[in-house]
């Protein structure tokens, strides 16, 4: 139905409970997918009887569920934990915990001198991978729920990208500055790559959906860094990693670049931002 609107007598017909069972299930349908059409249908349904009944249903709901007060402080923490919990849960933190250990122990106990080199070309889609794995049906057993809710679409796919970031950022900048420097870009100089990357995969995930979307930017990114340092010859894989990270990650000009795509990204996904009101509802 791209291009297609509910003419207004159908919606009249809708609203007013005469129009068949077969043409309203087709309109329904079509609403999942045409958020003018919803707001169209949603106003014409305000308009009746029913609406009224609707409204007063609505604040009588909205009346019990609004806190006091001296209550809203304990309300609004379980609601933020609630929307914000798959971020935390599941194989992504013991992941996080596993690059940033793993990095440390190749350094200090492995004496491997490429420990940071490896640690900052991972770090840039640890971030990325938390995303595609703390939204969606897999990851939530309520979010179809969740996805019904006026909170859900891109407010909560942002809420729950940022505990993402939150944990991994500094966790893993902490991990890059206790290792040992050959030499090559500093601890830091994967944020601004990794703020992309995520910017990126969300963008992108409003038209090929969110583990699409992080798998072509964060196995892009990993082609893009490893493979050429893993076709090093023996012995110099470290060197050229380090080398590789340097021409992507290192110098003002470089993070430059990054920034400006962060905000172009950002840009594109604000314009973009009705796409998720519907992505992996149903």
């Amino acid at each position: 139905m791209t291009g297609w609107h509910a003419p207004e007598t159908l919606i009249a017909r809708y609203a007013d409970g005469s129009l068949p069972d077969a043409d309203a299930w087709s309109l329904e349908k079509h609403l999942e997918s045409c958020a003018s059409c919803a707001g169209r249908v949603s106003g014409a349904v305000r308009a009746t009887a029913a609406g009224a009944v609707l409204a007063d249903v609505r604040d009588a709901v909205l009346a019990a569920a609004t806190p006091t007060p001296a209550e809203a402080p304990p309300l609004r923490t379980p609601r933020l934990l609630w929307a914000a919990a798959p971020a935390v849960r599941g194989a992504w933190l013991p992941a996080v915990l596993l690059v940033a250990l793993g990095a440390v122990l190749l350094a200090h106990v492995a004496g491997f001198s490429g420990a940071r080199p490896l640690l900052l070309a991972v770090a840039p889609v640890v971030p990325v991978a938390g995303v595609a794995l703390s939204y969606g049906r897999h990851a939530d057993p309520l979010h179809e729920l969740a996805a019904s809710t006026p909170s859900a679409g891109l407010r909560l796919v942002l809420t729950r990208t940022a505990v993402v970031l939150a944990v991994s950022l500094p966790l893993l900048t902490l991990a890059g500055l206790v290792l040992p420097s050959p030499g090559g870009p500093g601890a830091a100089a994967w944020l601004l790559p990794g703020l992309t990357l995520t910017l990126a995969a969300l963008a992108l995930g409003g038209w090929l959906g969110l583990r699409t979307a992080t798998a072509v930017t964060g196995g892009g990114w990993l082609c893009a860094v490893l493979a050429p340092a893993l076709a090093a010859p023996d012995g110099a894989v470290a060197r050229h990693l380090s080398d590789q990270l340097s021409a992507y990650v290192g110098g003002a000009a470089t993070q430059g670049g990054w920034a400006a795509a962060a905000a172009l990204c950002a840009v594109l996904l604000a314009a973009r931002r009705t796409a998720y009101d519907r992505l992996e509802r149903f």
